[in-house]
């Protein structure tokens, strides 16, 4: 690591920093000798604002503690901000920039989701010739008072890097004397994994090459502490030893990234997208993630020596904001509601939940409460689960109800990538609802014959995206001879051959080439049919005419599944 830094010291008398878009940097303070400078990351926030002001709390407390001992904080985003309540998406993540203004965050990655929201207003994507599909986003950006990072989002035709107003590849600030570079990405994944119809013009770069050469520049140019903002992440169980990497999945992007940069390059990876939490030493880069939603924050600290080397990091375990109760799974997707929120001690004194911070976000809540606390009219005798990669009661019963509003169509299919908070048990409300389904996606009709029907299943076992939900159909897969068999049957249990048309139900976002699902069946022209009608808002009206109880086994029954097949996916027979 000290040879490369060496190097690339040298090469400071002959490079200027790289950024592409103006940043104000921190007043520099005064050298105080060897001093610890602490990351803090966030990430995957999905517009819970009512988490804000705890975490403001912690990072108060943080910042209280490194200006006693002469330190320094840099606060960072890894990406996926806005999508995924009422209060943010009512105004398409405007409060969730006022907040993080407020917070004094050093720089957010752009996620995946960044893009949902298209141009500014209720369409999801442009209506006319004349709008931005990425217009929504150019205008949180403009709010911004810190930068939007992304360093890997180039433009399709010109193949050349973006240059939108305040959303460079990356920048160096700073902190108490140290200058620090902090670069921003995105996954792979991006152009399925948000709405396809926003993100056409547009190309993801890979991560490992454009972090290796915004890092050396930024490096060339005096940085002397590297972050990477990356909406990119992993999964890990024990967080006992950071060293110990064997309880992470070693498959997922973040792994295959940092052991692919350049030894002593990069000091610390805030990572996202995966809703899950690493805290380990990757290639001996820091890396570190904390959940989603709010649930959660990720640190690591750095020492560094008088003359801007760094001679040692801690990594910390994910910090709960709101601890669980005792005897909780670790593995719950949910954190305690904010009601029962009891953070305790951070930094040895207590949190205070931040009233500037509460004041902040209060309008966006007070906008949305009538419409977040409006009946849907069923009660939920149980609780409906979620899955992203597994058959869920939630899965089957919007795929019913997606069927019941458009009786038009013979199946309806849904992906558990779309499916985002369990629903618990007694009265539904529609912000309940909403958080469940919290994507503006339209419904969408495709026909179908069975031979496609059978590829997007096989697709579908095959990867690793959202598992499909269906109603009006189930399916029995196999392994024969080496091979996948698939075989699809209709509501009246009748098998569904190659040649049979069907009428589906879907999202837009799948029809239009979401998950690379639909896109890869080769469809003639007008096999499918956006509509304007939103595919949550149909459900709620369905189930204010049906009323009554709902109890999850009414549509998951695990010994009767709608999809069986030879687990865990993606699926693997011998020879396929």
């Amino acid at each position: 690591m000290a040879s490369l830094r060496t190097a690339l010291a040298v090469a400071v008398l002959f490079a200027a920093c790289h950024t592409d878009a103006p940043h104000t940097p921190r007043p520099p303070g005064p050298a105080r000798g060897a001093q610890t400078i602490t990351i803090l990351g966030t990430q995957d926030l999905h517009g819970a604002l009512e988490r804000l002001p705890i975490l403001a709390g912690y990072v108060d407390n943080v910042r209280a503690a490194r200006k006693a001992d002469g330190g320094a904080v840099v606060l960072v985003d890894a990406g996926d901000l806005f999508q995924g309540t009422l209060e943010s998406n009512m105004t398409e993540g405007s409060p969730v920039i006022a907040a993080y203004n407020a917070m004094g965050y050093t720089a957010a990655a752009v996620g995946n989701h960044e893009f949902d929201f298209g141009p500014p207003g209720p369409a999801v994507t442009i209506q006319a010739a004349d709008e931005d599909p990425r217009g929504a986003l150019k205008e949180r950006a403009a709010e911004a008072r810190f930068p939007l990072l992304a360093a890997n989002l180039y433009d399709a035709e010109s193949n050349g890097r973006i240059k939108w107003p305040n959303m460079p590849a990356s920048i160096t600030v700073d902190e108490n004397g140290v200058k620090v570079g902090i670069i921003g990405v995105t996954t792979e994944a991006t152009p399925f994994t948000t709405m396809p119809a926003n993100f056409k013009g547009l190309a993801i770069a890979a991560p490992a090459t454009v972090i290796t050469d915004e890092a050396t520049r930024l490096r060339a140019a005096g940085a002397q502490i590297i972050i990477v903002a990356a909406h990119l992440g992993s999964k890990c169980k024990d967080f006992a030893n950071p060293t110990d990497t064997s309880s992470c999945d070693q498959e997922e992007e973040v792994f295959k990234v940092a052991q692919a940069l350049p030894h002593g390059l990069v000091d610390v990876i805030v990572a996202g997208h995966t809703h899950a939490s690493v805290a380990h030493r990757i290639n001996d880069i820091a890396v570190v993630q904390a959940y989603s939603s709010g649930r959660g924050l990720a640190r690591v600290d750095l020492r560094v020596s008088a003359s801007g080397v760094v001679t040692g990091s801690k990594i910390y375990p994910p910090r709960e904001l709101c601890p669980l109760p005792e005897g909780a799974d670790p593995s719950t997707p949910a954190p305690p509601p904010v009601a029962d929120c009891h953070p305790g001690e951070y930094e040895g004194k207590p949190v205070v939940v931040s009233k500037a911070i509460a004041a902040v976000i209060a309008p966006a809540l007070d906008k949305a409460k009538a419409r977040r606390e409006e009946p849907v009219g069923v009660e939920l005798a149980t609780g409906i689960p979620r899955a992203y990669d597994a058959e869920s009661a939630q899965g089957n019963w919007f795929a019913d109800l997606m069927l019941a509003a458009r009786p038009d169509a013979q199946i309806a299919i849904t992906n558990g990538g779309g499916l985002r908070a369990d629903l618990a048990a007694g009265p539904l409300l529609y912000g309940a609802l909403f958080e469940a389904m919290p994507f503006d996606n339209r419904f969408s009709l495709v026909t179908l014959e069975g031979k496609h029907l059978r590829k997007l299943v096989t697709n579908n076992l095959f990867g690793s995206s959202g598992i499909f939900s269906f109603a009006g159909m189930t399916v029995k897969a196999t392994c024969a001879k080496g091979n996948l068999k698939v075989e699809l049957f209709d509501a009246k249990g009748k098998p569904i051959g190659d040649d049979r048309s069907v009428t589906a139900v879907t999202s837009d976002f799948l029809a239009s080439g979401g998950d690379g699902a639909i896109g890869r069946l080769g469809l003639p022209d007008g096999a499918v049919e956006v509509t304007d009608v939103l595919i949550r808002d149909a459900i709620a009206d369905v189930l204010k005419k049906r009323g009554g109880k709902v109890s999850a086994s009414d549509v998951f029954d695990p010994k009767k599944p709608r999809l069986a097949y030879p687990g865990p996916r993606p699926v693997k027979c011998s020879g396929s």
